[in-house]
């Protein structure tokens, strides 16, 4: 069987450099709060997968990130 590989160049503009980079930043420091609060609080994955809700709707910046991103 043999696999096929492709690579591909993206040339984003100005406009979906700042988008890209803004989401990957909305998602790192996403991803450090719940560590955080994980160690500190002892907390599961499913208690912050339910109040990941609860913050999207608090938060513009986890608003304007995809649900399935986060």
């Amino acid at each position: 069987m043999m696999r096929t590989t492709y690579k591909y160049r993206l040339y984003p503009t100005k406009q979906q450099e700042y988008l890209i980079s803004s989401t990957i930043e909305t998602c790192r420091r996403l991803y450090n709060d719940l560590l955080a609060e994980r160690k500190e609080n002892n907390t599961n994955y499913y208690e912050q997968k339910r109040s990941l809700t609860r913050k999207r709707q608090r938060n513009g910046y986890l608003k304007s990130v995809h649900s399935q991103v986060l």
